[in-house]
């Protein structure tokens, strides 16, 4: 096994640099002749072709469940858990239309880097406050635009499949833009490539898009209570198809975090 994970992960490797070579150079030239970004477009195609390539490289397979509360329901903000670089290219493959809020770090990357921002994608500094809501602010912009917006609430990657506490940013996001969030149980990424890992093992990976939340007529007040709707959505979720249980956040530590954050920001 670690010899064909070896010999898959050079695959891996060798595919996705020849096609982010070739296709982000495209995304950057077209960006730079002005091609409109709207459906359709080299924009919309690239990652989700992108992805797909290098899943097929990677031998996952990906098992998309209710497609339908993604796909013809407008601009949305899918909040999904975080456990491996893979979670990114199997999103990518699945939904329409969309951009990612992602690291920073991500965008100082050779050609990869200037072809995530000719395509949309939107940096976030998460160590600065200040500078992650400004990202959010772009983030609503995309929105507005027509496209929805992927984001991971965990901030970072994750060990163990059990739900951890989500930031308030994304759900801000959401009250702001007044769309949707469509919670996101993602499941089989780590079997492909765990977190302090290089080696890619072929796996399945299963996406569950759940019940949508609807926003309307929500406040800023009401993030947190937001944050946790949804995170428990998921969490109820790893449980019924998989049998994992996550810690609980009791009312009270959710309160003090809202809290706390109000006071940060206003400072």
């Amino acid at each position: 096994m670690i010899i064909v994970s070896l010999l898959l992960t050079l695959i891996t490797l060798v595919v996705t640099l020849v096609a982010t070579t070739l296709m982000g150079t495209a995304c950057i030239i077209a960006r730079l002749a002005g091609v409109k970004d709207r459906e359709g477009s080299i924009f919309d195609h690239t990652p989700r072709v992108w992805s797909k390539i290098l899943l097929a490289a990677s031998g996952t397979r990906v098992v998309l469940h209710n497609p339908e509360r993604a796909w013809g329901q407008g601009p949305q903000v899918f909040v999904s858990n975080h456990m491996s670089w893979f979670d990114i290219p199997t999103l990518s493959a699945s939904l329409p239309r969309y951009k990612f809020v992602a690291k920073a770090e991500l965008f100082k990357f050779p050609v990869f880097g200037p072809a995530i921002r000719a395509i949309g994608m939107v940096p976030i500094q998460r160590e600065n406050r200040k500078a992650a809501f400004g990202a959010y602010d772009e983030a609503a912009a995309k929105i507005r635009e027509g496209n929805s917006v992927v984001v991971f609430p965990e901030g970072t990657r994750g060990s163990e499949y059990a739900i951890r506490p989500f930031k308030k940013g994304p759900f801000v996001l959401a009250i702001t833009a007044g769309v949707p969030v469509v919670p996101v149980l993602t499941y089989g990424t780590r079997e492909v490539l765990p977190r302090g890992s290089f080696l890619i093992r072929p796996a399945t990976v299963h996406i569950h898009l759940l019940e949508p939340v609807v926003v309307e007529n929500m406040e800023y007040a009401a993030r947190g209570e937001l944050a946790e709707k949804v995170r428990t959505r998921i969490v109820e979720a790893l449980a019924e198809h998989y049998g994992i249980e996550s810690v609980s956040r009791p009312a009270s530590a959710i309160a003090a975090s809202d809290t706390m954050q109000t006071s940060n920001n206003e400072s």
